[in-house]
């Protein structure tokens, strides 16, 4: 194998110690290269040196072993779905390919829970769990590993109801930058025998080890579900009808909000036919006299607001079809402006304070010629705006990075976060001081006490 110009000084010599373990699973290709350093970030592209395309938990540990003896950076990669730049490799090195790892290892409807190696997906979890009536409850918009899901601490549309990754993985196998393989964790719902190591690794990114194996919680399908979609004058008239449901129990599964240039952009992209107004979709689940009370009081609170049209969807193929068209949002809002991917921003604020967040930011954007339609998960507080701009513009760009700033710097003052769900990456740790403070300092000791040669995911989430 003929080696390039690397970026890294010891790339050649990974090349040289890696390629009889792996063979043809290791590539110094231009083209590998660039897919996996890029995803769907706006950030520019940052190729790795080299490609490793991992098989199992002990190919992981002797490839983490050689690199850690090289001083070699390793960044993990799953499906390249991340939207902070956490794939990136920025100082060169090895991109680990995690997904051939996807094996799903074991599940017990009993206990209802499985075990499943990090490249298994959870549209493909769910389909092999189909049969036993149980399903894994976390719902992208994208195709992501549940490895990767784990390390971003991901969530999605049903958080309000079930939790994110945090809430939803009981243990772990994680090989160690020196290539010790550890277990964290276990299958029991509760211990409390020493530290929470499972959730060290849950949310770091990658920069303390790889994660190759998860036990994950499962949930059983409800008896009966009912989603419906809602229209409204503004978006406060939404925001009011989202707190007012969830102070009075209702039993949600799903309930996400979007603004009146998102469904301008859903219509255009999907060719629907929707009102051009701020909209939630709903869904709610349980017994069936428990949906059908709860459907009746969430329409009284939403007529109540203001609701100018509220569309139920009257079988199982009318309700996948309106969720079909909240999962397009990110695709339709970039369609917006062909060829631009923009900044994807995540902050997260306790509900309450949803309202205000939202009224504020876009009096910001309002001051500005960015286009950004917004979606979220209002029952939790998350929600994001699209900011569609040409980075190749400085204007648009300062612009687009005001917004940003801006918003982040209310979410804070509300006592929310920079990031929800697609985690720091490159693209949000300049705002980790402001949140965390002296805390962050901890995290860099702990980063360094179990990754002393720094070379697990470096430049991410903070420097040292």
């Amino acid at each position: 194998m003929t080696a390039p110009a690397f970026l890294h000084p010891a790339a050649a010599a990974a090349l040289a110690a890696l390629s009889q373990l792996l063979g043809p699973r290791l590539s110094a290709g231009q083209s590998v290269r660039a897919l996996h350093g890029a995803g769907e970030s706006w950030l520019p592209a940052a190729p790795p040196d080299l490609v490793a395309m991992a098989e199992t938990t002990e190919e992981v540990s002797q490839i983490l072993s050689t690199c850690n003896a090289l001083g070699l950076p390793v960044v993990p990669f799953g499906a390249g779905s991340s939207i902070e730049g956490q794939i990136h490799a920025p100082l060169g090195g090895l991109s680990l390919d995690l997904s051939a790892m996807s094996r799903i290892l074991r599940i017990s409807p009993e206990d209802m829970d499985c075990t499943v190696q990090c490249g298994v997906t959870r549209q493909r979890l769910n389909e092999e769990l189909r049969a036993t009536g149980l399903f894994f409850p976390v719902d992208l918009g994208a195709e992501a590993t549940l490895g990767g899901m784990a390390s971003t601490r991901a969530s999605g549309t049903t958080t309000v109801r079930y939790g994110s990754m945090r809430d939803l993985v009981l243990g772990l196998t994680v090989v160690l930058p020196d290539g010790r393989i550890v277990k964290t964790g276990g299958r029991a719902r509760k211990s409390s025998a020493g530290y929470d190591l499972t959730h060290l690794f849950v949310g770091a990114e990658g920069t303390l080890g790889v994660i190759t194996e998860l036990t994950l919680r499962l949930f059983g399908q409800p008896e009966a579900r009912q989603t419906l979609l809602c229209s409204f004058p503004d978006i406060a008239a939404a925001t009011t009808t989202v707190v007012a449901s969830l102070q009075c129990g209702l039993a949600l599964n799903r309930i996400e909000l979007a603004d009146q240039l998102q469904m301008q952009a859903i219509n255009a992209w999907c060719s629907a036919d929707l009102p051009v107004a701020p909209a939630l979709w709903v869904e709610l689940v349980g017994s069936p006299p428990a949906v059908a009370h709860d459907l009746a009081l969430f329409q009284e609170l939403a007529t109540g607001a203001g609701a100018l049209r509220q569309d139920i969807a009257r079988t199982a193929d009318e309700a996948n079809a309106l969720w079909r068209l909240r999962h397009s949002a990110l695709y339709a809002s970039r369609a917006l402006r062909p060829g631009i991917k923009g900044i994807s921003t995540d902050v997260c604020v306790p509900i309450s304070a949803l309202p205000d967040c939202i009224d504020r930011i876009l009096a910001v954007v309002a001051e500005t010629s960015i286009l950004a339609p917004l979606v979220g998960h209002a029952g939790d507080g998350n929600f994001h705006l699209v900011l569609l701009f040409d980075p190749a513009d400085p204007d648009e760009t300062a612009q687009a990075r005001h917004i940003n700033a801006n918003l982040i710097r209310i979410a804070l003052e509300l006592g929310g976060t920079c990031t929800g769900e697609h985690g720091v990456g490159l693209g949000k740790k300049a705002y980790l001081p402001d949140e965390h403070g002296p805390a962050l300092d901890l995290m860099r000791q702990i980063k360094q006490a179990i990754d002393p040669r720094g070379i697990m995911n470096p430049s991410k989430i903070f420097d040292l």
